[in-house]
C-alpha cells in the first residue's frame, strides 16, 4: 500500500545513551523519509554524544565510546536534520513518548528551534496497542508474518526504522474493511484510514502541550465555570498547569498575575521543549 501523503512522513528511531530526555544523548539516528511522490530517501548517522556510553548500552546496541569517537555531534548534524525535516510529518514505534521529546531536546540544545507542533506526529507503537497491545517484534511478526530475528539485528536504529516502516505499512494493509470483512471480522472501530491527520490523531495517548505533561490542553471556561464554545460549538481548547501550585490554572492567567513563575520555570530544571512551549505562549499573549 501506498502511503497517502500531502507531505513528506519521516520514519525514524534513535539510540540514545539512556531514557532521560533532559540528561541523556542520541549516538544513532535512522530515518527514512517518504515524499507525497512515493519517493524514499534513507539516512543514518551514528553520533558522538560527547559523553561516556555505558557498557549495558553498548551491549544493547553494539555501539561504544570507540564507534562514535569520531562522529560528528548532533549539534554538527542539527542544520543538516533540520533542513532535511522540516516541513515534515514524524512517524516511530513509541516515539511520541520517547524519540520525538528527545529529538526536541537535541534540537533546542544545538540552538534550533525546530517546531514539532507543526508536524502531525504518528506512532505506529499506539496504533499497534491500541488495536493489538503488544511490542516491536510482536507487531512486526503479526503485520510482516516474519520474526524480527530472522530479517533485523536486535537494538539497532537503522534496523528498527526499517522494521518500524513495514510495520505501519501493514496496520495499514491490515485494517481495512476489505481485511477485516475478510477476517470475518466486524470492521466497525477496527479501520484505518490513510490519512496522515487521521493516524495522528489516533496515535494521540494524551493531552500534553510539551512532551513532558507539565502543561497539558483542557477546556476553556468562563467566570461561571461554563464551557466556553467556538464557532463550530466545540469547546474552545486553553493551555493548564498540570503540576506545582497552579496546578490547574491556565497558563495564559499565570503569567498574569504570577510575573515571576515565568523566569522560576526558565531557570528550573525542567526541559528544553517545555520551556519552548511556555515561552511560545508568554509571548502570544504579550501579544494580545
Amino acid at each position: 500500500m501506498k502511503l497517502n501523503l500531502k507531505k513528506p512522513l519521516v520514519i525514524f528511531d534513535l539510540e540514545t545513551t539512556g531514557l532521560d530526555v533532559v540528561k541523556d544523548r542520541v549516538i544513532q539516528l535512522s530515518f527514512i523519509k517518504v515524499y507525497p511522490d512515493g519517493k524514499e530517501e534513507r539516512g543514518d548517522y551514528l553520533i558522538n554524544p560527547e559523553c561516556h556510553i555505558m557498557p549495558v548500552i553498548t551491549q544493547l546496541t553494539g555501539i561504544s565510546d570507540e564507534t562514535v569517537k569520531d562522529k560528528p555531534t548532533f549539534k554538527q548534524l542539527a542544520k543538516t536534520l533540520d533542513e532535511k525535516f522540516s516541513g515534515s510529518d514524524f512517524a516511530g514505534f513509541n516515539s511520541n513518548y520517547f524519540d520525538i521529546p528527545m529529538l526536541a531536546e537535541e534540537f533546542l540544545r544545538a540552538g534550533i528551534d525546530f517546531d514539532f507542533s507543526k508536524s502531525r506526529l504518528i506512532d505506529a507503537c499506539t496504533i499497534f496497542k491500541k488495536m493489538e497491545r503488544r511490542n516491536l517484534a510482536a507487531a512486526y511478526k503479526f503485520y510482516c508474518g516474519h520474526k524480527m530475528e530472522e530479517d533485523f539485528e536486535a537494538h539497532r536504529a537503522d534496523q528498527d526504522t526499517e522494521a518500524t516502516y513495514r510495520v505501519l505499512m501493514g496496520q495499514l494493509d491490515y485494517y481495512t474493511e476489505e481485511k477485516q470483512r475478510a477476517l470475518g471480522e466486524d470492521p466497525e472501530g477496527r479501520v484505518l484510514q490513510n490519512d496522515m491527520d487521521c493516524l495522528a490523531e489516533f496515535s494521540k495517548a494524551n493531552n500534553n502541550v510539551d512532551f513532558a505533561g507539565r502543561i497539558v490542553w483542557g477546556e476553556a471556561k468562563d467566570a461561571q465555570g461554563n464551557v466556553i464554545l467556538d464557532k463550530d460549538g466545540k469547546p474552545q481548547m486553553v493551555e493548564y498547569f498540570n503540576f506545582g501550585k497552579h496546578k490547574g490554572k491556565t497558563v495564559a492567567e499565570v503569567l498574569r498575575f504570577d510575573t515571576g513563575y515565568y523566569g522560576w520555570m526558565m531557570a528550573g530544571d525542567f526541559s528544553n521543549n517545555t520551556k519552548q512551549v511556555l515561552t511560545r505562549i508568554r509571548l502570544r499573549e504579550a501579544k494580545k
